[in-house]
């Protein structure tokens, strides 16, 4: 009998998804993101936190692609960002923090991480600075990305408010994670929330049986007088 060998292994890059979320409201910023890390259809970390720190209570990143690539990119930028610190003995400001992230993107092709910066600091306040893959920086009131934010835009720009208050904000983030995680099948598991303010940073977590549930998710009635 004779075998086959002409089976090769796939040597394209895996198929990532997430979905992360920053909004700004007066006086702050709320960041959110889904806990699921998959590779194709499998799902290798159920609960992962998608929201790193780079300078303390101050500013953060939300980070979608590649887990290994935007983790990389984390640690270089939290490392400059404290040796910014040092000199000038002061936090630096976000878009210094959202500019660094910009130029490891563009200098680096190769990186596959579309993530967004957001914080807040003394010269503008709250701010959110979308970074998709290839290395460009925009400032918005509203940015999203990774495989579940195709599912959500239209309902970002047509439901963001310019005057929620902190507690609208989060509601609105997390509802608008829900819906991306309903349709979005490399999205899932935990959400969760860091609500940024000239006071610091606050953080929250929203597990599944507290996800707000789609008209499609909510179970049906029972017919008339059956009991179950």
């Amino acid at each position: 009998m004779e075998h086959n060998n002409s089976y090769q292994p796939s040597t394209s890059p895996p198929h990532t998804g997430t979905t992360i979320v920053a909004c700004t409201f007066p006086g702050g910023a709320v960041l959110g993101a889904d806990s699921r890390v998959s590779t194709g259809q499998y799902i290798s970390n159920r609960a992962s936190n998608k929201i790193t720190s780079l300078v303390d209570q101050r500013v953060y990143l939300l980070r979608s692609g590649s887990a290994a690539d935007t983790q990389a990119v984390s640690d270089y930028v939290r490392y400059f960002a404290d040796q910014h610190e040092s000199e000038l003995a002061k936090p630096p400001p976000v878009r210094a923090i959202a500019n660094l992230v910009k130029t490891i993107n563009y200098e680096n092709k190769q990186l596959v991480g579309a993530m967004i910066v957001a914080g807040w600091d003394e010269d503008l306040g709250a701010q959110v600075y979308g970074c998709p893959i290839g290395g460009t920086v925009v400032r918005e009131k509203w940015t999203t990305d990774g495989s579940g934010s195709t599912f959500i835009w239209g309902h970002l720009d047509a439901e963001y408010r310019d005057d929620m208050t902190a507690e609208e904000t989060e509601a609105f983030v997390a509802g608008t994670l829900a819906l991306a995680m309903s349709r979005d099948g490399s999205s899932g598991g935990v959400i969760r929330l860091v609500t940024v303010t000239k006071h610091g940073a606050k953080e929250k977590l929203i597990t599944p049986e507290e996800h707000p549930l789609m008209w499609d998710e909510i179970p049906e009635p029972a017919p008339y007088g059956m009991v179950i």
